[in-house]
């Protein structure tokens, strides 16, 4: 089990499937409620911002195609907001982290391999 590549492995709660980067989150979310509690942001386009996330989420999820097309739509839509940030709430895929951890180990190998072959 891996953890984001930004944050340490305690800073992370897994609930199931998602991953919740708390001290991302916690300024995210502090920072929309912020926001609006001082008239920044209206409470509709908080609630968009705040959705962003989440959205980005049903975009990854094996689910029907119109809604993975939904989520396309508006993450479009979310990109001059902050949508290209890294997540604070995020779905863990299993299959891809266990890709990763096989081609760092198939580089390990070739590494030792290569330092093997040098010191001859």
């Amino acid at each position: 089990m891996s953890a984001p590549h930004s944050t340490q492995q305690g800073l992370v709660v897994q609930v199931g499937r998602l991953q919740i980067d708390v001290p991302r989150s916690l300024g995210y979310f502090g920072g929309i409620g912020a926001a609006v509690a001082f008239g920044m942001l209206e409470p509709p386009l908080a609630v968009f911002i705040a959705a962003i996330p989440v959205l980005k989420m049903l975009g990854k999820a094996d689910l029907p195609q119109p809604f993975r097309f939904a989520a396309e739509v508006i993450d479009g839509a979310a990109k001059p907001v902050g949508g290209e940030a890294q997540g604070t709430v995020r779905l863990r895929d299993p299959e891809a982290e266990a890709a990763a951890d096989v081609a760092t180990a198939e580089s390990a190998q070739r590494g030792e391999a290569i330092k093997a072959s040098s010191r001859r």
